[in-house]
């Protein structure tokens, strides 16, 4: 602590009248930084409207990263081996998202740093390079689910190989690139549409499926079986683990602050307001595409027996059959490959938000994408041509475990900064939230723990 006392930046200002180490000089994500114009309007109704058009789209961007091909096989998995007994596990990690992304959103508001950066203004040197270090581990291991969700519904799609697929996705560095010179509200428009495309095909397939509302309600309330079931608790903690990405808390605390609204005790208050209503909406479309999919799963394959069903190209087979209708595989496979088309252009904005905030070092976004995409795109391509098929769906749980560790180095800090009235003068967390916050710390935390754990007994035995 005494060597974190003494720590000066760089910059060689020292700003501990509001708890930072260092004075932050450069903007989070400089090049699209309060460029979203926020109307001056009156307080109607119409006026509010306006302010909150203004202010949706973060929220959008960050719902993404909690449908990502990642998450499809814990919630295959959870519906066709235990029905609807799951949901709940969904529900209740999706709040847990709402409350995370929100102290995210307002730590960028309130203070002006993104988490990266407010971690570089805090922690020792040391401290922070293996935080950067566990971030950009995570962000790769993002970026493997990504390639291999893609390359899969490339494969179901289009027939091409798995190995093709993985080498195809390196091209979005191009699409990317181009969003991102066309403006951040391109980039809103262009993920808003394919969670559009998600929607609609999954909502389709609701439909089609016919599921059992008595029974799909109750399956929202907690069990008691979930914990006395091992089989069922551990997909439970796959779905938490695999729910609330690391990441994302670093992004929503950058992009909250593309809004160029005024810098005053108001306008920090109506932009955090709007800012939750919109991240709260958002992630209630990332809710209803992991329930629709864990609802499809136990409606289609449950009900007909298919109880081991937890491969992605599995599903893709059983559907169709199963429902008697044949556009349903390619629903699910065009879902799938809109997914992980979104989840890889958050994945890159991300990454760069990670390393100018914890390094200040700016790379071209072209060659942070490729830097990123070789990380990802290697371990797939050796998996892929090894052990087929099997390997990538073993390597997308590996993924996902890896998201899982980092999860915590995210949540301590964010909480620890948002609960620090020094750092956050009359926007820290009251009372309740610390006390909310820090449970949710400690639990994700034992959660993982216990999930890494089970993994590795299960390798060993293996």
């Amino acid at each position: 602590m005494k060597l974190m006392k003494h720590f000066i930046s760089s910059d060689g200002a020292v700003d501990r009248e509001q708890g930072w180490r260092s004075r932050r000089t450069d903007p989070s994500l400089p090049e699209v930084h309060r460029s979203v114009k926020i109307p001056h309007t009156s307080r109607t109704w119409f006026g509010t409207l306006r302010k909150l058009l203004a202010f949706s789209g973060p929220g959008y961007l960050i719902a993404v990263g909690y449908m990502d091909p990642g998450n499809w096989a814990t919630d295959i998995a959870a519906g066709s081996q235990f029905y609807y007994a799951l949901l709940s596990v969904v529900v209740i990690s999706s709040l847990m998202a709402i409350f995370l992304q929100h102290l995210a959103l307002k730590l960028g508001v309130a203070t002006g740093r993104d988490l990266a950066q407010a971690c570089r203004d805090h922690f020792h040197p040391v401290i922070n390079y293996f935080l950067w270090i566990g971030c950009e581990i995570a962000i790769a291991a993002c970026d493997l689910a990504e390639v291999i969700g893609s390359a899969i519904a490339l494969n179901l799609l289009f027939g091409l190989p798995l190995i093709v697929g993985v080498c195809v996705t390196a091209g979005d560095v191009l699409l990317i690139l181009y969003l991102q010179n066309k403006g951040f509200r391109l980039i809103e428009a262009f993920v808003l549409t394919l969670i559009g495309v998600i929607a609609v095909s999954f909502g389709i397939q609701i439909i089609l499926s016919r599921p059992d509302l008595g029974a799909l309600a109750l399956g929202c309330l907690p069990s008691t079986e979930i914990l006395h079931n091992p089989a069922m608790f551990y997909v439970a903690i796959g779905i938490l683990g695999a729910t609330v990405m690391p990441h994302n808390l670093y992004l929503h605390s950058s992009i909250a602050q593309t809004r160029n609204f005024e810098r005053t005790s108001q306008g920090k208050r109506d932009a955090i307001l709007f800012g939750t209503i919109d991240s709260s909406i958002a992630l209630f479309f990332a809710l209803f595409i992991n329930a629709a999919i864990l609802i499809v799963s136990a409606a289609t394959f449950y009900t007909h027996g298919h109880h081991e069903v937890a491969e992605i190209e599995d599903a893709f087979k059983l559907l169709s059959p199963l429902l008697g209708v044949g556009v349903a595989s390619t629903l699910f496979a065009l879902a799938l490959l809109a997914s992980g088309q979104n989840s890889t252009l958050t994945g890159t904005l991300a990454g760069q938000v990670v390393m100018e905030g914890f390094l200040r070092l700016r790379l071209h976004p072209v060659l942070r994408r490729l830097i990123t995409r070789l990380v990802a795109i290697i371990p797939a391509v050796i998996v892929t041509a090894l052990l087929g098929e099997h390997g990538t769906a073993q390597l997308l749980i590996l993924s996902q475990v890896i998201l899982s560790l980092q999860l915590s180095f995210a949540v301590i800090p964010l909480v620890m900064f948002t609960s620090d009235k020094l750092k956050m003068g009359e926007f820290v967390n009251p009372l309740w939230i610390k006390i909310t916050g820090w449970s949710l710390g400690i639990v994700i935390a034992a959660l993982n723990a216990y999930l890494l754990w089970q993994t590795l007994v299960g390798v060993g035995a293996n």
